[in-house]
C-alpha cells in the first residue's frame, strides 16, 4: 500500500535539487509529486476508515457475545434453582458456544485494532512527509524562479555589452556628429548667402543712432 508514496518520498528527498539542473520544467514536476502523493494519502486514508469500521464491527460483536455469556449462565443458575435441570443445561451449552464465540472474537477484535493503530500511525508519518515535502516544494520554486531571473539579467547585462550593442551605439553617435556637422555648415551658407545691401545695412543703422545723438546733443530732439 505504501510502495508509491515510498517511491514518491525518495524521490523529492533525493532528485529535486537535481531536477533544476535538467530539461523539464521542475515547477511543473513538484507539482505532478505532491499530487500523486496526495492521491496516496487519500487511499490510505480510505483503507484507514475502512479498518476503523472494521474494527468497531468486532468490538461490537465481542461485546455481544459476553453479554450472552452472562445472560446465559444468569438463566442456568435460575434454572437450577427451579429443578430444572435440562433447561440449565441447555443454557450452560449456549453459554460455552457464546464464550467460544467470545475467545474467537477477542483474538480479531485485538488485531484489528492493532492493524487500525498501524494504519493510523503510517497515515500521520505520510501526512507530515507530504507537509515537509510541500514546505521544500516552495522553497524550490523560490529558488527556481530566482535562477530564471538572474540568468535573464545575466543575459541582458552580456547582450549590453556585446561587440554588436557598442557597434550600434558608435553608428548612433556618429549620426549625431553628422546632424551637428550638417546644421552648422547650413549656418554658414546662410551667412555667405546675404547680400551687399544687407552688409550696408549694418552701417545705416549705426549713421541713425550717431544723428539721433547729435540731435539729442543739440536740444533737437
Amino acid at each position: 500500500m505504501f510502495k508509491l508514496f515510498k517511491r514518491m518520498k525518495t524521490i523529492v528527498h533525493s532528485e529535486l535539487n537535481a531536477m533544476l539542473d535538467k530539461a523539464e520544467d521542475p515547477i511543473k514536476m513538484l507539482d505532478q509529486f505532491l499530487r500523486e502523493m496526495g492521491e496516496e494519502i487519500q487511499e490510505v486514508e480510505a483503507a484507514v476508515a475502512k479498518q476503523i469500521a472494521n474494527e468497531k464491527i468486532l468490538k461490537r460483536k465481542l461485546e455481544d457475545a459476553q453479554a450472552m455469556v452472562e445472560k446465559r449462565q444468569l438463566q442456568a443458575e435460575k434454572a437450577v434453582l427451579a429443578s430444572e435441570d435440562d433447561l440449565a443445561r441447555r443454557a450452560l451449552q449456549e453459554k460455552n458456544e457464546y464464550e467460544k464465540q467470545a475467545t474467537l472474537l477477542t483474538d480479531s477484535y485485538e488485531q484489528a485494532k492493532n492493524d487500525s493503530q498501524v494504519l493510523k500511525s503510517k497515515l500521520e508519518e505520510m501526512k507530515k512527509e507530504y507537509q515537509e515535502m510541500n514546505l521544500k516544494k516552495d522553497s524550490l520554486k523560490a529558488r527556481a524562479e530566482s535562477a530564471k531571473t538572474r540568468t535573464k539579467i545575466n543575459r541582458t547585462m552580456s547582450s549590453i555589452g556585446s561587440d554588436e550593442s557598442r557597434r550600434g551605439f558608435e553608428r548612433m553617435e556618429e549620426k549625431v556628429l553628422r546632424f551637428e556637422a550638417e546644421a552648422e555648415t547650413s549656418e554658414d551658407l546662410s551667412v555667405q548667402s546675404r547680400t551687399l545691401d544687407d552688409e550696408f545695412k549694418k552701417f545705416d543703422s549705426h549713421v541713425d543712432d550717431e544723428l539721433a545723438e547729435l540731435k539729442k546733443a543739440m536740444g533737437k530732439e
